[in-house]
């Protein structure tokens, strides 16, 4: 019984571990700790175990425990892949903006991150939050142990093109957010050019600056729809490439 609730605790630590939000910087880790445990408390009395723990030695134990760990994280950093769509397309925003050297203290990562990009993630994180999106976590988490059961091991070739492809998707779907803004910029980039031509005397780049400020920012409020539509979406991305 102490084997299977230790398999059971480090797959659900390891995947709240990586997790976005719950695996904050802002939380306490006693906060942190004592979720990990009453959710094992709960898979491990609902969820059954594949190994007859009676059989196991103590080697077969750590390569287990390992398993576990290693299946935990992969869990959480798809899910973290995926959470990183909207900050990603916000920096690319910021980029066209000429906002790169504007850097604040991401309060979930106490790391520098871009003032609009931080802005679209606390955004993103509320809308998934009101939307219930935390009870995914505990879908997938449920899930998991339906497929694989506290003490198999799955496949790592699954595991390792699951994490890849989630990075492939993390992209597209950031540059894709993005597509509608990097098209108005280089609109403006073209306009700017053509002004230039015709009216050399006028110091473009000292008017170009303010313009890319208040079309990023115009832009950006329009592109809180995207934003919203996304939390639907990365539910259906997640069905797709979780290894479940």
């Amino acid at each position: 019984m102490l084997l299977g609730f230790a398999l059971v605790l480090t797959r659900v630590s390891s995947f709240l571990l990586v997790l976005p939000v719950f695996g904050s910087k802002a939380i306490p880790m006693q906060i942190k700790a004592a979720a990990a445990l009453l959710l094992s408390l709960f898979f491990c009395t609902t969820a059954p175990l594949g190994i007859d723990p009676a059989q196991i030695s103590t080697l077969e134990a750590i390569l287990l425990l390992a398993n576990e760990a290693i299946y935990g994280l992969a869990l959480g950093l798809i899910v973290a892949l995926l959470f990183s769509v909207v900050p990603l397309s916000g920096h690319i925003i910021e980029q066209q903006m000429g906002l790169t050297m504007a850097e604040i203290i991401d309060p979930l990562t106490d790391e520098e991150a871009g003032p609009l990009a931080s802005l679209l993630e606390m955004i993103f994180l509320l809308l998934f939050l009101s939307a219930n999106g935390h009870h995914v976590f505990l879908l997938i988490l449920s899930k998991s142990y339906s497929v694989f059961p506290a003490g198999t091991i799955p496949t790592l070739g699954i595991l390792v093109g699951s994490v890849i492809e989630t990075g492939s998707a993390m992209f597209v779907a950031s540059l894709r957010l993005a597509a509608p803004i990097m098209a108005a910029f280089l609109i403006l980039m073209v306009a700017l050019a053509l002004l230039a031509r015709l009216i050399p005397e006028m110091d473009i780049f000292f008017i170009s600056m303010p313009v890319q400020v208040a079309l990023g920012l115009f832009l950006a409020a329009a592109f809180m729809p995207l934003v919203g539509g996304y939390v639907s979406e990365m539910a259906d991305w997640m069905a797709k490439l979780l290894p479940l």
